[in-house]
């Protein structure tokens, strides 16, 4: 995401490198560049005068630490500016009713019913929710249909009435159902339309003081750019919404709607879709936003995914087992079944500094580990509990039930060898005594008598 952004601002940087100190000539040849970049960004032109104006004001406003390069101050300024620009502090979701009502708008196309769906499945594995989906688009064909195929798949019930055309009289039916279920939070599907119509408000506005939702929720497409942000002010002159989802921001290589639709609706982005998997979604953080369009990565939104798939036990039981030698391929499969958990893998990669650039234009594959587990799921439960019995006619045997040759085999156990060696080594009690060693160590003296 936001490719395009982050090559055009590097660029911009580089008109200050290898200056001795910020004058106002480099400041504006510089922030010339930095608004030719947000312009081309699809980012709103008052929003891109008005931030360049404030960066350069800054600038050269302030003095300069001899310790501080002109070009990593811009950098450092220009983050702070698009932290700001976004919202500066997260924005909370706030649930207070019981049951709490969530109420989705946006047009047609913008994802809206299977961002639904990932809220609910949201609000269920990281909240503790019970979440009910209500099916409010009464005119989209096979709208009801989808909600419910987006339901099963996250495991969450759907209230809909085929034959009732009459939204309100739905969602106070779905509201006494969840008090029945002891659902905590209903979550009302609307309907889209290819464009704002009088038809469409009136019903939606209509439905949000029946309801009186604890949260409303305007999705938007952000690879529409500037149309995004426009379609967004006009539901929000009507509808007063409470948030922004920035939806299937993993196709957006400008960025123009992130950037813009705060500044202009002055309403906060609340949640972002970063896939078509179901639980591709995060909440809006405006400084991991800004670390990521300026090439920093973002270490704690991985962190964060890490510690979610994090079992201490389980963590405990490993590492008895590697100090023991025991570390099997049960083991190495329970691994790689928790990195996988984790999400996509590139974008996992482009999360830890400097390395999002360097995978841009390479292609990782979700079904890298397929080959991997294919031989593993191709062993006996003896195989893999003692490999060193996987002699010459037993790989063979594991080559062909896998669909792979006896070269990938061979390579994997060779691998998985050299792993449980490493392992062995860095938590066995050899560690240990070679620290207490170095430290006991007395460094010799090298200068001359």
């Amino acid at each position: 995401m936001f490719e395009n952004l982050s090559d055009r601002l590097e660029r911009s940087f580089k008109i200050l490198k290898g200056e001795g100190k910020i004058t106002e000539i480099n400041v504006a040849e510089t922030m010339k560049d930095i608004r030719r970049a947000l312009l081309d960004a699809d980012v709103n032109y008052r929003v891109a005068k008005d931030f360049t104006n404030r960066v350069k004001e800054k600038a050269l406003g302030m003095n300069v630490l001899t310790a501080v390069k002109p070009g990593q101050l811009m950098v450092k300024l220009v983050h702070d500016e698009l932290v700001t620009l976004m919202g500066g502090e997260d924005a909370p979701f706030v649930l207070k009713s019981h049951p709490a009502v969530v109420l989705m708008s946006g047009l047609q196309g913008s994802g809206k019913t299977t961002f639904s769906g990932k809220l609910a499945h949201y609000l269920k594995t990281k909240q503790g929710k019970k979440p009910l989906l209500v099916a409010c688009d009464v005119y989209r064909p096979a709208a009801i249909d989808q909600l419910k195929v987006v339901g099963s798949q996250v495991e969450v019930p759907v209230y809909a009435e085929p034959d009732n055309k009459n939204v309100n009289t739905i969602a106070d039916h779905a509201i006494q159902q969840a008090k029945t279920d002891g659902n905590d939070v209903v979550i009302i599907d609307t309907a889209g339309r290819l464009a704002v119509d009088e038809q469409m408000m009136q019903e939606i506005s209509s439905l949000k003081d029946h309801v009186n939702p604890d949260e409303t929720l305007f999705v938007v497409d952000s690879m529409t750019g500037q149309d995004a942000v426009n379609t967004a002010k006009e539901f929000n002159d009507r509808l007063d919404f409470d948030g922004v989802v920035l939806n299937k921001l993993d196709g957006d290589m400008r960025g123009g709607a992130a950037l813009s639709i705060r500044t202009v609706v002055s309403k906060p982005i609340k949640f972002i879709g970063t896939g078509e998997k179901l639980d591709a979604m995060d909440v809006f953080h405006p400084s991991r936003m800004a670390d990521r369009i300026l090439g920093m990565g973002d270490v704690v939104s991985l962190v964060e995914r890490a510690q979610e798939q994090f079992d201490e036990k389980e963590a405990l039981k490993l590492q008895k087992k590697i100090q023991k030698n025991q570390f099997d391929f049960n083991d190495f499969l329970k691994q790689i079944e928790q990195i996988k958990k984790l999400g996509n893998l590139k974008d996992l990669a482009s999360m830890i500094p400097g390395v999002g650039k360097a995978i841009r234009n390479v292609d990782i594959d979700d079904n890298a580990f397929k080959g991997v587990e294919a031989i593993i799921r191709s062993m006996t439960p003896k195989e893999r509990t003692h490999p060193e019995v996987l002699d010459s006619s037993r790989r063979r045997r594991i080559a062909m039930g896998s669909g792979t040759d006896i070269q990938q085999v061979n390579r994997l156990i060779k691998q998985f060898d050299q792993t449980r060696k490493m392992m062995k080594m860095v938590t066995g009690p050899n560690m240990a005594g070679m620290a207490s060693r170095m430290q006991g160590m007395k460094m010799p003296n090298l200068s001359k008598e």
